[in-house]
């Protein structure tokens, strides 16, 4: 029983990176937009160079974290490196010229700079959602069972 409690903890702690991670993509690297490509290689490549972003800028954030001791990584904030970065980008800033290379660099002296506060003690472990409701929703007839289901994407080009 144990084995199956650490089990599912690591699960849902693995979903909850996977979450938290698409919502860093969709909501502050996107800004709520959609995908600009209009081929499927197109939006393979857009969907990589999202994905490379994100993890360069998690590897500054721990980077930054881990250069002070006992530094919580809870407290290094995603959308301040981003802005950082963003902001070195457009104005070409922080270009590495030398050969001392800074691990910390301008985005985690932001980060350190901005740090998040420290989080409250959870007084309530994490639970699992119940699977369904419990109440009886218009009728005992209802078939509450998940279906499996198939889509397929067509992407649709204008004609040259």
């Amino acid at each position: 029983m144990a084995q199956y409690a650490t089990n599912r903890h690591l699960q849902v702690s693995h979903e909850w990176v996977t979450e938290t991670a698409y919502l860093e993509l969709k909501s502050s690297i996107l800004g709520g937009r959609v995908l600009r490509a209009r081929t499927p290689d197109g939006i393979d490549q857009e969907i990589h160079a999202l994905l490379v972003t994100y993890q360069i800028l998690r590897t500054a954030m721990t980077d930054a974290t881990d250069s002070r001791p006992g530094l919580d990584p809870d407290r290094a904030s995603f959308t301040t490196a981003l802005n950082t970065a963003r902001d070195q980008i457009v104005h070409a800033a922080g270009i590495i010229a030398d050969t001392v290379i800074d691990l910390i660099g301008a985005i985690g002296a932001a980060i350190l700079d901005n740090l998040q506060p420290d989080r409250r003690n959870r007084i309530k472990t994490r639970m699992i959602k119940r699977s369904n409701s419990k109440y009886q929703a218009r009728g005992p007839n209802i078939d509450r069972r998940s279906y499996q289901a198939i889509t397929s994407i067509d992407i649709i080009s204008p004609d040259p």
